[in-house]
Parts: structure tokens; sequence; C-alpha cells
């Protein structure tokens, strides 16, 4: 079926016309000469057969009639506007790439990922691990998420949250010898660690006054996401991080035997490119990291 619609220039000029709500304005705003834009409103009276402006000495002022029309003009153009948007938008827009170490992803970001994927349906992610550091110029990445013994420098970053180490273990652990009531009691177990973070039972053992005990017997493993795994089917005592089992405790999956807690200067931190505007689905997902990591600490 054939549309019959009014000159689409006599369109644009009423509607510049009637948001300046001035000739001369809209005339600038299209680059054309006002005589350009009267005519241009006047055709299109003719054509409806409708008066949209009176005219007078002090300037124009839009009819009943032309109020009306150009309310529904207003969302038209709006409609244009917005198809023209979506139309040059970029896939990639929508398209939100994080790389992380797999126990970051596993551990803590898979479980709440639902709550942002909830909030920004339109934004898709994508996943990659790795423990390697990110090098934006050459990484396909738009996040970095990344774990720093000290707090990085410069701008592009935001800290997650301090790294707190405390062992941990499956309560049935506890249930059988030997007994596990004191660190000296370590000697008697194996201890689960991460080829990647190699100095945990040193540190925590050091400051818990322990020595003599040999950190390299036990279980290790590529990832300390496989540790905490071995940790809770009851294989050993997991030297972990107070963030990634924070809801194994609560749930009892796994219990924390020693008291001694212990904070480090190091952290996990979040990190964008700095040398380019921040573009907003990165802006998003910050700011939800910020606001889960505040509820988890909390």
């Amino acid at each position: 079926m054939t549309r019959r619609l009014p000159p689409l220039n006599a369109l644009r000029a009423f509607e510049a016309a009637a948001r300046c709500g001035n000739f001369t304005r809209a005339a600038h705003e299209l680059c054309v000469t006002q005589g350009a834009v009267s005519r241009h409103i006047a055709t299109l009276e003719s054509w409806l057969e409708v008066q949209l402006f009176e005219r007078g000495r002090h300037g124009i002022r839009l009819t009943p009639a032309g109020q009306s029309y150009h309310a529904s003009m207003r969302v038209a153009f709006d409609q244009i506007e917005l198809g023209k948007r979506q139309l040059q938008q970029s896939p990639d827009e929508w398209l939100l790439r994080v790389k992380l170490p797999p126990t970051f992803a596993i551990r803590w970001l898979i479980p709440r990922l639902a709550r942002f994927h909830a909030r920004h349906p339109r934004i898709d992610v994508q996943i990659t691990t790795s423990h390697k550091p990110t090098d934006f110029e050459r990484d396909d990445v738009d996040v970095s998420i990344h774990s720093e013994p000290s707090p990085p420098e410069g701008p592009g970053y935001r800290l997650l949250f301090r790294e707190t180490l405390l062992p941990v273990c499956a309560p049935a652990l506890l249930q059988r010898d030997p007994p596990l009531a004191q660190p000296a009691d370590l000697a008697q177990h194996a201890l689960l660690s991460s080829l990647n973070r190699p100095q945990d039972w040193p540190a925590w053992l050091e400051a818990a006054g322990l020595s003599g005990l040999d950190t390299h017997r036990g279980l290790k493993f590529e990832n300390a996401a496989m540790a905490y795994q071995a940790a809770a089917e009851g294989l050993g005592v997991m030297m972990g991080l107070l963030a990634f089992v924070r809801d194994d405790l609560a749930s009892g999956r796994m219990v924390a035997p020693l008291a001694l807690r212990l904070p480090t200067e190091g952290g996990y931190f979040m990190a964008w490119r700095a040398d380019r505007p921040v573009p907003q689905r990165v802006r998003d997902f910050e700011h939800w990291m910020a606001e889960e990591v505040a509820a988890a600490e909390g």
C-alpha cells in the first residue's frame, strides 16, 4: 500500500521550527535560509490544509492544531533517530570481553554473573581465563581482573578486595584423626596449594609462629580452583583466600579450623584501558562489580 506522506523536507523544517520556536534558529540548525524554512512551512500547511503557526509582529506561535501535530512528529523523529543509532552501533558495542584467573571466575564471578545479566540483558559477556598479565595493546580484552602483591599505580584500576589468607578444609576432616586444633597439627595433614601461589603457606605459617614445617610436601594443583575442590572433598587443608571461601564457610561446606586470618598487602584489581574513553559497557560492569564486592565484604 502506497504511503501518502507530506513533503519530508517540509516536515523537517516544521519540526525544527516548532522545537526552536523561531524560523531563524531553525534555519541555522538546518543550514538553510529563513526564507526557505518559511516556504517549507507554507508548503506543509497547504498540503495539510491546516494552519500550523500564528505569525505576528513578535514572532511565531504554534496553533492548537500545530501543537498536536508537533507532538506526533516529535515521536516520529525520535524513532527515526533511535533507529539510526541502533543501525550505526557496532556489534561489539554490547560485547564485554573479560579476562581473569580461572579461580576468580569459578569461585567468585560466575556464581554472581546472573545478577549482572538480569540488570544489563543487552550486554553479552565473553570470559577468558588466564594467569598471564593483560596487554591491552595486543589482547582483545575490555576488562582484566588480576591479583597484584601491591596496588598498581596510575589510572585505569579499581581495587576489588584485599587478600586475607586462612586455612580451610572439609568438616569431615575434623571428625577423624589426626586432630587439627592448632597450627602445629598441620604437620600431620596434607597441605593443598596452587602452583600459582607458592608463598601463601609460608607467609601464614610465619605469622602463626610455626617454623620447620615443610611446605613443599602435600598436593599441588595447576590452579587454586582445583585445590579448593580437593579441600572440599576432604583431601587435606587448603590455604585459602577469604573472598573465595565465604560462601563455603557460610554454608558449612568448608570450615576454618584455625583462628588466624592473615591480611596481606596484595589484592585483586580490575583494570581497563585508560588511554581512551571508557565504553559504557565497561562502566556498567565496573559499577556492578563494586556493588557486588561491597555486598560480599559487608
